[in-house]
Order: C-alpha cells, then sequence, then structure tokens
C-alpha cells in the first residue's frame, strides 16, 4: 500500500489584496506565528508550515548558532518575526533569521520598524512544496543581504547584488560555508541523532577556524 507525501507546507496564494487586508488577516492571527505571510504589492501568501518544513528550519538554526559560537561571533536571531514597510508595499515573515554585524542594533527591541531599523543580515527559507510566490523580491527591496533557500534537495546560498540575488557557493555571512556543506549538514541534521550532528558541525568549525575572518 502506497502511503501519500504529505506536502511540506500548506499555501494559498490570493491576489489583488489591500495593504489593509493583510493588516487586518496578521491583527487577526494574534500571537501566534502560523499561518505565516508574504506580501507584495497586492500578491499574499499564506503558507502553514508542516513537520518537515519545521524540522529542516530548526537545523538550519541551530547550525547558525553552533558556528557562531565556533567562531566566536555574535548572532541574534529573530525567528519569523514580521517584517514590513508599508511605502513599498511589502512585508515577508521567514522561517528564520540573524542579525550578524548590526545585532547590537536591534537587541532587546520589542518591536522593529523597517523605516529606522535594519533588516536581518540573513534569511532561511525553507521553500519545498509548489507554487509559491516569489519572495525575492521582497526581500531585496527590504535589504536583506544573503538568503539560505532549502528546496528539499539543496540548500542555495543566495547573495544582494545591485541587479538582485546572486547564487554563491560561499557564505558572506558565515565565510568560508559553502552550498555543499550547508546541504550536508541540512540532510545530517534530519538523519543523526543531535547530538552525533552537534559534533560534528563543530569538529567542521573548529578545523576551519583559520579561515575565517
Amino acid at each position: 500500500m502506497e502511503t501519500a507525501r504529505i506536502p511540506a507546507e500548506q499555501k494559498v496564494i490570493l491576489h489583488n489584496v489591500s495593504w489593509g487586508t493583510y493588516e487586518r488577516l496578521m491583527e487577526e492571527r494574534g500571537e501566534s506565528r502560523v499561518p505565516r505571510f508574504a506580501y507584495d504589492r497586492g500578491e499574499l501568501e499564506v503558507m502553514s508550515p508542516q513537520a518537515e518544513h519545521e524540522s529542516i528550519s530548526h537545523v538550519a538554526a541551530l547550525l547558525v548558532e553552533v558556528l557562531a559560537e565556533e567562531i566566536g561571533i555574535d548572532v541574534y536571531g529573530l525567528g519569523s518575526t514580521t517584517f514590513k514597510r508599508e511605502d513599498l508595499g511589502r512585508g515577508f515573515e521567514p522561517d528564520q533569521c540573524f542579525y550578524i554585524e548590526s545585532w547590537e542594533l536591534v537587541r532587546g527591541k520589542e518591536r522593529l520598524v523597517l523605516t529606522v531599523d535594519p533588516p536581518p543580515e540573513l534569511v532561511i527559507e525553507i521553500d519545498i512544496t509548489s507554487p509559491s510566490l516569489n519572495k525575492l523580491p521582497i526581500y531585496g527591496r527590504l535589504g536583506v543581504r544573503e538568503i539560505w533557500r532549502y528546496d528539499g534537495e539543496r540548500m542555495r546560498i543566495l547573495g544582494l547584488g545591485e541587479d538582485g540575488y546572486v547564487e554563491r557557493t560561499t557564505s558572506l555571512a558565515l565565510p568560508p560555508l559553502t552550498d555543499d556543506v550547508l546541504t550536508r549538514f541540512a540532510r545530517e541534521g534530519i538523519a543523526l541523532k543531535r547530538r552525533a550532528w552537534m559534533h560534528a558541525v563543530r569538529e567542521w568549525a573548529q578545523s576551519n577556524a583559520g579561515t575565517y575572518g
């Protein structure tokens, strides 16, 4: 008997949605972080993550924290915080996000205003189930410098350039982390026991410590 595969995300894309409706939906959702919304000038994606999605998201965030600890740098994670700018007609809620160079500018703030505060320097996006709203124009317009995007097979690294995002082999946020190493750790984070996986990550970071900075 064949078992049907459960989609990693449940998504609905709505068209011609006003900014007021977008904000009202977020208000009605309240303190819950589900569903998550992405808005681009009238296009609204409503996404509810399932277990596979959340598992990869957690692994990727833990990877950032462990690597940062081994490298000796501070990072400030804000999970799926809402980032939006009405003047640009765009908003998003990442799976995970981190401040790295500018973490002291936002640490401890209860509310961020992107016309004043900087955007996160690293956003992690798990996007396994199609169709999806293309969020790269949203991230780019709001100034996110690096995206890690997992499509169910690979973790791609995208860096913001003058003409949008360009795929990179090495992370700017956490060099010398490569897309191949990032993909391997993402897969092993699901397959291995957590302690064994964290030991492997720390061992890799320590062996590459001389190439940081």
